[in-house]
């Protein structure tokens, strides 16, 4: 395959060192990066999901792509809300391990068993490959109407594996197996859609490397915190082109991470309503619901009518792998004034892309439509740069730029303790174990006959009049 020469990228080598990268191998090698492009489909508002075919004889199915999280499970059963699942009866490849998992998520969870079975991606890397598998048996808030996926591709580190890390991911075992380099890449093209569409958006998961067609400009690379989620660091914010003045730990607080799984932009209770009151005093609308802005209700327009130019445009800057600059991504509000299908005639509606969270800022697909991002884990970093497909009317809706100094930014804006969540997990059974050993040691005394129990006599009695005046005068 001739590639065109990637145009100005600031980083053309994504892995670095003697080897590089090969941005595109020949057809009959495992990578193909065109054949890539455009293996995606779903929106915003139910994510994207790519086809993969599981077991012997395969079964298709749509699985979700998350970078939220670190498991890959399909439906086992049948679901009122799914319209496939696997099937493992009918696999002469699959192997259960007998093992129970249990996964949950921001909103949802489901149950099931671990197992392997071989799996390829019709348009993906060449070859079959033997995966990790989670068979879902039970869900809550998982599989919702309407959804056009049967699973999900957990593409975080092994550290938020469950039942635990030992658990190989469904990428370590490309690599491992394909020989990969460990790297992926993402472009979601949902920019300007409504939510919760047709689901035919288009978009590209790239196994292996990055496909010069699906960028335009520089890449600019932020460093990964902590790999278990895809963490990096926000040094500030600005809506219309203002900062927000807040400290900066108050961004990552207590987490920031990329993560296609999530829908909205979520932020920190505190930088959320100052965002709103920003959004809200800098936009051309005097007076606004409350409703709007917490995602209660929608805002209509005549259909003639596109209201985005009536907000500001809002900018996170992220630190640079230089930690002395910054870069900054923008998004303008055709991403985060969210259209919506289904509602009248002569109205159109729109939904609020962003959202509070309790205990991260997640950076989801109102912001990750604008870019195609790179999941570079191999020199432990993420990189974006601006998505041709970022585009309602034929004008971008997003941006990058940089570089810019940190030196009005604390040089940490990341918490030094970290609790991750096996860390977590082995602090609460300590905990448990000592109040089991107290609450053992309580009992034992208690059902101690009277009759071992020393008996006080007068002597032995310690009280004000003792202590301070019998005792001290012996």
């Amino acid at each position: 395959v001739v590639l065109r020469p990637a145009s100005g990228s600031r980083q053309q080598d994504p892995l670095g060192g003697a080897d590089g990268l090969a941005l595109a191998s020949d057809p009959g090698g495992t990578l193909n990066f065109l054949a890539m492009v455009e293996n995606l489909q779903g929106d915003s508002g139910r994510g994207y999901y790519l086809e993969m075919l599981i077991g012997t004889p395969p079964q298709a199915l749509n699985i979700l792509v998350d970078t939220g999280s670190s498991n890959f499970a399909v439906a086992g059963v049948p679901d009122p809300d799914v319209t496939s699942y696997f099937n493992t009866k009918l696999s002469s490849t699959y192997k259960s391990q007998g093992i129970d998992v249990t996964v949950k998520y921001s909103q949802g969870s489901w149950t099931g068993v671990l197992g392997t079975d071989v799996i390829t991606i019709p348009k993906g890397i060449y070859g079959s490959y033997t995966i990790n598998i989670a068979t879902i048996l039970e869900s809550e808030n998982f599989f919702l109407p309407g959804v056009k996926w049967h699973g999900i591709l957990g593409l975080a580190y092994d550290a938020l594996a469950k039942p635990s890390s030992s658990v190989e991911t469904f990428f370590d075992s490309l690599v491992r197996q394909a020989k990969i380099p460990n790297i992926f890449s993402l472009q979601m093209c949902g920019a300007g859609l409504p939510v919760s569409g047709s689901g035919t958006n288009g978009g590209s998961l790239v196994l292996g490397g990055i496909e010069p067609s699906l960028y335009k400009g520089d890449i600019w690379y932020t460093p990964i915190k902590e790999e278990w989620y895809y963490q990096v660091e926000i040094l500030k914010l600005e809506v219309g082109g203002q900062n927000l003045q807040l400290d900066c730990r108050e961004y990552n607080a207590d987490k920031a991470i990329v993560d296609s799984g999530t829908t909205l932009l979520r932020l920190p209770q505190k930088v959320f309503s100052v965002v709103v009151q920003a959004i809200a005093r800098t936009s051309l609308i005097q007076e606004f619901s409350s409703g709007f802005w917490t995602g209660s209700q929608l805002a209509c327009w005549d259909k003639t009518e596109r209201p985005w130019s009536l907000f500001p445009k809002l900018s996170i800057y992220l630190r640079d792998e230089n930690s002395s600059r910054s870069f900054r991504i923008s998004i303008l509000p055709q991403l985060y004034i969210q259209p919506i299908l289904g509602i009248g005639e002569n109205l159109q509606c729109y939904r609020f892309g962003i959202s509070s969270s309790t205990n991260a800022l997640v950076i989801g697909a109102t912001v990750m439509e604008g870019f195609y991002v790179i999941f570079d884990r191999a020199q432990r970093r993420v990189g974006f740069a601006v998505s041709p497909c970022a585009e309602v009317d034929g004008s971008p809706v997003s941006e990058i730029e940089g570089p810019f100094t940190t030196a009005d930014v604390a040089s940490n804006c990341v918490s030094s303790v970290s609790f991750h969540e096996p860390v977590l997990w082995i602090a609460s059974y300590a905990l448990m174990s000592l109040c089991g050993i107290i609450l053992l040691v309580l009992i034992i005394l208690l059902l101690i006959p009277p009759r071992c129990q020393h008996r006080y006599t007068d002597n032995d009695v310690v009280n004000d009049e003792s202590s301070l005046v019998r005792h001290r005068w012996k």
